[in-house]
């Protein structure tokens, strides 16, 4: 049998079949937004294609700018509204339009919540089926003024021979010069003001990788350096930080250090009379009134007995830990960096807290086997990374524990987690949003979970 022999040259299809021009970057496309997405971006349909839309709402008609595309899905900024949500509202910030910090200024606090709340109870019911037996509300504190953490991202320009300072543009690599951040706490937009000035001031400014402010029980500065400062440009921060009232750190290629070595920072729990030592680098929530009622709700929740045993896993710096330690019997926390099991223990030791115990183990890994773990824990506290806790909670049963309290930095890894539990009988008791960054589509949540019922 013969084979046809194709006419003219070879012809190659791609194996999805047929190519598809993508959209250019910069091309600006109206379309009608149809809904939002969890992520705050508006979602809109046109030529077989999704759009997403930072910055637009459902039911606006907008024009939108291309920041990206691939196959099927474009990702796109609110250039211009046509017709605009009832919702919508002036964004508060000046820099809204260009910094990528804040995504959601343009949507009024209730809206936002009420996002959040929504991406949690789609994220529970698509992935574990489970809905709470009730729903909490929602943790908030204020939606600006809030933020005691913040980087400031700082990169020499050699063909313009000067400084970039200020905050990542969104989808992009630009830095935007922000002379102030409503989001900030008051003492840092003071420091953020005038440290452009500063750092251009500099004789070697190119050496500068990028700055942390902090605060806490001090106002603290850390200058990561690529190169050693000169003297002079050491001089000159250390002035900028003593008029600002602020310590100043230094981080070249070991661990940030504080230039006066008996300097002093950490952050206070209020409620329960504790403050903890940190250090720059060191994991810390940014919001300190919505850490405080997350803290007190955990706690509440959890109910842990002056008879009984508690596990905090992911402890940090003791944050669950310490004031835990105030209603159990004792409580065992666990951490994956052994740097910070040492800093919680010294916490303890510090605020007079003498039954926790700190452990280092690989998180990632089930628990079995761990000689803290022997004993059992009535009640389990976990708080994960964004990845969650999924080898740790396949045998959480064998624990013995009754009550477990997940607080949640991501609701589709606690969605994934919470159907491995519901799988050992635990009963979804309580679930809520934690408000931990306004103004932004991050969404933080607690779920409570119980013992079921022997079968």
């Amino acid at each position: 049998m013969s084979k046809k022999k194709p006419s003219g040259g070879l012809r190659f299809q791609p194996a999805g079949g047929e190519r598809s021009t993508q959209v250019p970057v910069g091309k600006k496309q109206r379309l009608s937004i149809e809904r939002v997405s969890g992520d705050g971006r508006g979602i809109a349909f046109i030529d077989g294609r999704t759009w997403f839309v930072s910055g637009a709402l459902a039911g606006e008609e907008v024009e939108a700018r291309v920041l990206g595309a691939r196959g099927k899905v474009v990702d796109a900024r609110l250039e211009r509204v046509f017709q605009a949500s009832a919702e919508r509202r002036e964004a508060p910030c000046k820099h809204y339009q260009r910094c990528g910090g804040c995504t959601l200024q343009h949507l009024p606090h209730e809206g936002q919540l009420a996002l959040k709340q929504r991406l949690l109870a789609e994220q529970l019911q698509r992935v574990a089926g489970l809905q709470p037996e009730a729903w909490a509300a929602p943790l908030c504190g204020p939606e600006f003024g809030y933020r005691r953490r913040a980087r400031v991202a700082v990169r020499w320009d050699h063909k313009a021979r000067q400084l970039d300072v200020g905050f990542r543009a969104e989808a992009s690599q630009d830095i935007i010069a922000i002379d102030e951040c409503p989001v900030l706490v008051q003492p840092l937009q003071a420091i953020l003001r005038h440290l452009p000035t500063v750092l251009r001031s500099l004789a070697k400014p190119q050496v500068v990788g990028h700055v942390e402010l902090f605060s806490g029980t001090a106002q603290a500065l850390l200058v990561r350096h690529v190169a050693p400062l000169a003297e002079d440009d050491l001089a000159r921060l250390g002035a900028f930080c003593q008029e600002a009232g602020a310590q100043l750190w230094l981080q070249g290629e070991g661990e940030p250090q504080p230039v006066d070595a008996t300097a002093a920072l950490g952050f206070t729990l209020q409620p329960w009379g504790l403050e903890l030592a940190w250090r720059p680098g060191d994991f810390v929530q940014v919001n300190a009134q919505v850490n405080d009622l997350m803290v007190q709700q955990a706690l509440e929740w959890l109910a842990p007995q002056a008879d009984e045993r508690v596990l905090d896993l992911f402890c940090g710096l003791g944050n669950f830990a310490l004031p835990l330690a105030g209603l159990a019997r004792e409580v065992v926390a666990v951490e994956g960096v052994q740097a910070m099991v040492e800093r919680a223990a010294g916490n303890a030791r510090n605020n007079n807290v003498h039954n926790a115990q700190f452990f280092q183990a690989d998180l990632s890994q089930p628990l079995a086997g761990a000689g803290w773990v022997a004993e059992g824990f009535s009640a389990v506290l976990l708080d994960p990374p964004r990845d969650g806790a999924f080898d740790v909670v396949q045998g959480i049963k064998q624990l013995g524990a009754k009550r477990l309290v997940y607080v949640s930095c991501n609701p589709a890894t606690l969605a994934r987690d919470a159907q491995v539990l519901a799988g050992q009988g635990y009963r979804l008791k309580r679930a809520g949003i934690l408000d931990m960054f306004p103004q932004t589509a991050h969404v933080e949540a607690m779920a409570l979970f119980e013992a079921g019922q022997p079968g």
